[in-house]
This record gives C-alpha cells, sequence and structure tokens, in this order.
C-alpha cells in the first residue's frame, strides 16, 4: 500500500464540522493520508500516528503550517482575449458601468488564434492555483457566434470538466434589430455545437442583455440538451430572473446585488445556491450585495471571482474572501465555508469543498500557523503549497 502521509499540520480546516472544532470542522496538530488522488484517513498525530502506517508512505513535512480545502471558484470568464484598462480606469473616474463592454472583448477574442486563447487562460489558471484555487468553473460567451462559442466551449473543456455554455452573453450588434432571432440561434444551432463540451448553460438575464421571457426559453432548451442551470441575475436591478432560477431549479443564480424579500425567501427553500462576486462590485462601484440578509434567512451562499477582462479582474479567492468580510456582512469562518462548500454547491459537487475521507485531496497549505491569516494579512500571498 502507497500513498502520502501530509505531516506537521499546526490547523486542519476539513470545512466539515462533524470532523472537529466549530463550523469549520478544525482539527489541530493534524495529519492526512492521501491515496489515488483522495483522502484515505484524517485526524490529529495522536489517532494517524498509532494507526501503524508502513515506511510505504511518503511523506509531505508543512513545518506547522495551516492546511485549508482549496477554494472552489464556480463563476469565471477565463477564456477572452484583449483587455479593458481604460473602461476600468473610467469608471474610477465616475462613469457608470454598463454592459457595452462586451462587444470590445468578443471582437479581441474573435480575432485571437487557440494558441493565444490557451496562453492566456493557462497563464489566468497558474495565478489561480497560485492563490489557492483547486477546481474553477469556466464560461463561453465572449464568441457570441456558432463557431466562435464552440471553439470557446472546446477550449475551456480542456482546462476543466466545469464548462458553462454562456451564448446568451449580450445580443451582438448584428442582432440589435431582431434579438428574437438571436435567441433562436442561441437555442438551436450554437446550444447543439456547444454542449457535447459543455456541462452547464447560463444566461446573463439584465436590462440590456436578455430579458425574463427570452432567459426561460434559452434555459428550457439547454436542460431539454442535458445542461445544467445557472443564471446571471439581478446585478443592475430587481429582476424576476431570480425567482426563475428557483423555479426551474438552476444550481445557481449569480450577483444577487439587489434582492427583493421574495426572492430571498424563494432562494431560502430552495437548493439554489446565491453565489456573490464582489470582485464585480469592487470594478464596477456597484453597491455591494446584503450577505447577511442570505445568510441569516438560511440560503446556501458561494463566494466567486467572476474573473473577466471588464468588471472583475481577478484570480484572486482570498481578495474576495477579504470583501466578503469587509463589505458583505460575512464572518471570517463563513466567507471561508462559502467559498469552498458553497463553491462546490453551486457545481453540484460532493467530492470537493471539503477535506474529509472519501473527498478529492484538494487542498492549499498556508504559510501561516492558521486559517485566520487569510483575513489577518489581507493582500499577502499566503499559500504556500497545493494539491499536487
Amino acid at each position: 500500500m502507497s500513498g502520502t502521509l501530509i505531516t506537521g499540520i499546526s490547523e486542519l480546516v476539513t470545512c466539515d464540522p462533524s470532523l472537529g472544532e466549530g463550523p469549520l470542522g478544525i482539527i489541530r496538530d493534524a495529519e492526512i493520508l492521501i491515496q489515488d488522488g483522495k483522502i484515505a484517513a484524517i485526524g490529529p498525530v495522536t489517532t494517524l500516528g498509532s494507526a501503524g502506517f508502513s515506511d510505504d508512505f511518503s511523506r509531505q513535512e508543512v513545518g506547522g503550517r495551516a492546511v485549508i480545502p482549496g477554494f472552489v471558484d464556480s463563476h469565471t470568464h477565463l477564456l477572452f482575449a484583449g483587455d479593458r484598462a481604460a473602461e476600468f480606469t473610467a469608471r474610477l473616474a465616475g462613469e457608470p458601468y454598463t454592459a457595452g463592454g462586451i462587444h470590445t472583448t468578443v471582437a479581441a477574442t474573435r480575432a485571437a488564434s487557440d494558441a493565444e486563447l490557451r496562453a492566456q487562460a493557462a497563464r489566468l489558471v497558474t495565478e489561480a492555483q497560485a492563490q489557492g484555487t483547486t477546481t474553477l468553473e469556466i464560461k463561453t460567451g465572449y464568441g457570441l457566434d456558432v463557431d466562435s462559442e464552440a471553439r470557446l466551449a472546446r477550449l475551456a473543456r480542456e482546462v476543466t470538466p466545469e464548462v458553462t455554455f454562456l451564448g446568451a452573453h449580450v445580443i451582438p450588434a448584428a442582432y440589435a434589430g431582431d434579438p428574437d432571432a438571436y435567441v433562436r440561434l442561441v437555442c438551436g444551432p450554437m446550444l447543439a455545437a456547444c454542449a457535447p463540451h459543455c456541462r452547464w448553460i447560463d444566461v446573463f438575464s439584465e436590462e440590456g442583455a436578455f430579458n425574463v421571457e427570452q432567459a426561460r426559453e434559452i434555459l428550457r432548451r439547454g436542460q431539454e440538451a442535458g445542461l445544467g442551470l445557472r443564471m446571471h441575475a439581478a446585478q443592475l436591478g430587481p429582476s424576476a430572473a431570480v425567482q426563475l432560477a428557483v423555479e426551474l431549479g438552476a444550481a445557481s443564480v449569480d450577483h444577487c446585488t439587489f434582492l427583493t424579500d421574495a426572492d430571498v425567501a424563494a432562494l431560502a427553500d430552495s437548493d439554489t445556491v446565491a453565489t456573490l462576486l464582489p470582485g464585480a462590485e469592487f470594478s464596477t462601484r456597484q453597491p455591494y450585495p446584503n450577505a447577511r440578509r442570505l445568510l441569516d434567512a438560511g440560503v446556501t451562499v458561494a463566494l466567486a471571482t467572476d474573473c473577466n477582462p471588464g468588471t472583475s479582474y481577478t484570480t484572486s479567492m482570498p481578495f474576495c474572501l477579504a470583501l466578503a468580510v469587509r463589505e458583505l456582512g460575512f464572518t471570517p469562518a463563513e466567507a471561508l465555508l462559502a467559498a469552498t462548500v458553497g463553491g462546490a454547491r453551486a457545481l453540484r459537487r460532493s467530492d470537493i469543498g471539503k477535506l474529509s475521507p472519501g473527498k478529492q485531496a484538494d487542498y492549499a497549505i498556508l504559510d501561516a500557523p492558521s486559517w485566520e491569516y487569510l483575513f489577518y494579512r489581507p493582500g499577502v500571498p499566503l499559500v504556500k503549497g497545493k494539491t499536487p
């Protein structure tokens, strides 16, 4: 029998309260035994150390550092070309955010080669992993024609199984006079070309993008094609799209900046996760969502980066955690759970987000004695090592 024994863990955050102290399930002076990429055993040194493990196990000594589950970033737009730095600068100078900048990225992405898009995605994935992210979702949405969207779906599938078809990102300029014709394109040839590479379908349902009835039709067709459902909703203002997501059984509804009491009640009475994206509010200067309202109502909440070139150009989950605690009303423990267990639930995954026997061995080692340093030392690169 062979595997890896991780030793010298000062504080092991399992995110499983049945395994240790408090809501994070903390085990102190801990060890983890890994076999075939999964956690075989976990516990304090006094337990695992007396279990008679043979010398066949290689050992990874972490020197009194804390270990946490890898972050699950359940909402990104990593496949694109070009940048929108000037747009960001303009917003900081007081110009309001609208969804129109997406067209700029579409043009640059269509013009880029596969090799250029792969290189850009690889750079961003490496950044994310260096900050403790071990699972990424990636959306299409910067192609907006059949061939370009299919290409993005294919390239995204090279990176992650969590690929989302977002042909319904905005209405292309060529269809400005007939948006329903574009909806038919998304529901027909574009969906057919992208579905083989995707697990999910998503719609940006906002003023200036897709209305609720268009969103319903697109999601219904995606569901018929075997894809799970996700939605962008309530980023720019209140929207019936939140309750549509709940009605259709979407895994996640994302942004949730402007929610009504009825929206919160519907989410609390469902399996739909509310995914909050504070990097977007940081960039756009929109109001931050009120996470306290959702958490107190019993809604399952996730945190994600929304990494994209226009409104949240960050791959840093620790940055989003810091914003969540400072601006959204999370406690530090709630924020860490949202970035791990919450993200896993937003992807309908039970094999990630926690460090417990049978789960994937997706972990991050912090160059700190406690998980609390993620918040205590904001902006400092604390990830010392991650899942091999």
